[in-house]
């Protein structure tokens, strides 16, 4: 009894030895766990700010005294883009959500013929470019196009005026364009959620009277909120970012306005207040997206998984089903496909060769320059989180990931101003001082453009590296140290061997979507350096289509790869599977 009060007095100074804010708390929590791996967090944070370089510069130049130009662009300029952006955001993300949600729920939940080749064939327009489709739909849709041609034939039309056709060239046709190329973001989220829900809580729903169309309305759909929810946001995301469809269509969004006002009319403070309201574009999706997953969380109250039970459609409902999930394959890859293999098979006289080959290589160096960066970067950050995890690290993690979130043309001008008051900076001191023009050194390289895409698909690697070093068991990392390796040395002789897989397939993934990506290397490339893209979109640009099917057709090659991939990896995913050897469940 005599030692109460000492311990109580113990306890008192020990309680009030605690920081008393939980803000201190984490502070307190941070500056320990960066003490115990300090060069992994200032690193993080150090390349995390090269990263957010890019929205601190169009925000600063921006808000800089600008004569006035955001009174004339906000009277002239922003109203059609802002309506004509907002219109094109709500139609093709309404579109994909439909199309996408009704096609991955007829693969997964039903039997027909033709089933199981359309539920591959509906991931391919992803391998498609967006501007790509664009030019080969004005092919088949213009006045003098194959269809309108054929209706003149069929009917007796002489001229326009006799007929009523919608046109392409049309903020209508963009949504249309968009639609079929971005569906298969909604269909392979959708399909992954139908796959890994139980089949339990749909026979619940059936045993209480639900029909399986109100069972889909009543438990599938709510369930696959977050899913369809994340698939919507990677569509409108893409409709930010194009620049070359909405330009070959005629229709002035945001992107095209900020690529209008910088290239052709020389305002580069303009482009940059255009590009702020974009930003507000982009984060007002990430809180919607936010808002559309609602926060819930589900789970399975049962551990069992078992194989979904099909419902076999025959007869004509077998048919109209089978009709139903090819024709967005058939708009989004068959058409414009045969659009580009008609030119490059009976118009070979029209491309160059040489421009082709030298177009690829370029694209070959670029990517591979840009997915060895990426994978590279991706894997420090991702080992960053897991050897020095607080929030500083973790914070610096969220911000370097953002980039894809950024529009191309957001980018690039978010890009330039820094290289460019660099460069600057240091042509004006060696001309100071040993009467030297050192001439722009990073603006307008290979360095410029490759870091434009480091910043704008790190995160496309970063995603695979994450979930392959969380699969690794902490334990690897305690018998690592307990045998006197280093972090590093663990990184570089325990997890890059693991993560080989994860490490190739991040690599695929960026090498992929840097061959497509227009607006920031059409905008930060060095002269005369032309990609298959902006090979591909100059030709289009100057009516000589036919000349740029060839590379067109090698972009959509290249990218069927990571696509199909993709599409093995959801459709194999079904949680309750069993090992190799065992009875598994059937394949969803």
């Amino acid at each position: 009894m005599t030692t109460a009060p000492s311990s109580i007095t113990a306890q008192q100074q020990a309680s009030s030895s605690k920081p008393k804010s939980r803000l201190a708390r984490i502070v307190k929590r941070s500056v320990d766990a960066v003490r115990q791996a300090p060069g992994w967090s200032a690193g993080a944070l150090l390349f995390a700010g090269v990263f957010a370089l890019p929205v601190v510069a169009v925000v600063l130049l921006a808000l800089a005294p600008s004569d006035d130009i955001w009174a004339h662009l906000s009277s002239t300029v922003l109203p059609t883009a802002l309506s004509n952006t907002t219109l094109l955001l709500a139609g093709a993300g309404l579109a994909t959500l439909v199309i996408g949600t009704a096609s991955a729920w007829l693969v997964t939940m039903y039997r027909f013929p033709g089933r199981a080749l359309a539920d591959r064939l509906l991931v391919l327009p992803l391998a498609m470019p967006a501007y790509i489709v664009a030019y080969a739909y004005a092919e088949l849709f213009d006045y003098a196009g194959p269809i309108q041609s054929g209706l003149r034939t069929a009917f007796g039309f002489r001229s326009p005026a006799d007929y009523y056709f919608p046109d392409i060239r049309s903020l209508g046709g963009a949504i249309v364009v968009f639609t079929a190329v971005l569906y298969p973001y909604v269909y392979l989220t959708a399909r992954a959620s139908f796959i890994q829900q139980s089949v339990c809580v749909l026979e619940v729903a059936r045993t209480l009277g639900r029909t399986a169309p109100a069972a889909f309305w009543a438990v599938a759909l709510p369930l696959a909120r977050p899913a369809l929810a994340a698939g919507v946001a990677l569509v409108l995301m893409e409709c930010l970012n194009d620049l070359g469809a909405v330009q070959y269509l005629g229709v002035e969004t945001l992107s095209a306005s900020i690529y209008a006002t910088w290239m052709q009319r020389g305002n580069l403070a303009g482009a940059s207040q255009l590009a702020v309201v974009m930003l507000g574009f982009v984060i007002a999706l990430i809180l919607l997206e936010r808002y559309a997953r609602g926060g819930a969380r589900t789970h399975d109250t049962t551990g069992r998984v078992r194989a979904i039970p099909f419902e076999v459609l025959t007869g004509w409902r077998a048919w109209v089903a089978l009709a139903l999930v090819s024709m967005p394959f058939i708009a989004g890859f068959v058409a414009p496909f045969a659009v580009l293999a008609r030119h490059a098979l009976f118009h070979p006289e029209g491309w160059s060769p040489a421009e082709f080959l030298a177009a690829g290589a370029n694209s070959l160096l670029l990517a591979g320059i840009v997915s060895v960066c990426a994978v590279a970067l991706a894997l420090f950050f991702g080992y960053a989180a897991r050897v020095a995890h607080n929030p500083v690290t973790d914070a610096a993690t969220r911000i370097a990931a953002t980039g894809y979130a950024l529009p191309g043309t957001v980018l690039a001008i978010g890009l330039m101003i820094p290289l460019a008051a660099f460069d600057n900076r240091v042509d004006a001191f060696m001309r100071d001082t040993f009467d030297i023009s050192t001439g722009l050194m990073l603006s307008g390289t290979l360095f410029a453009v490759s870091l434009a895409l480091i910043v704008r698909f790190l995160a496309v690697a970063l995603g695979s590296i994450e979930a392959g070093l969380n699969r690794i068991s902490p334990s690897l990392d305690a018998a690592g140290r307990t045998l006197g390796a280093s972090t590093l040395s663990i990184l570089t002789r325990i997890h890059i061997p693991i993560l080989a897989p994860a490490l190739a397939a991040a690599a695929l993934l960026v090498f992929v979507d840097a061959m497509k990506e227009l607006p920031a290397t059409l905008l930060m490339r060095p002269f005369n350096f032309e990609t298959l893209a902006t090979h591909v979109y100059g030709l289009a640009a100057a009516e000589r289509f036919e000349e740029a099917a060839l590379g067109a057709i090698s972009i959509v090659i290249i990218g069927l790869l990571p696509v199909l991939l993709l599409h093995r990896t959801i459709a194999s995913g079904r949680a309750g599977s069993k090992p190799s050897g065992a009875v598994r469940n059937r394949r969803a």
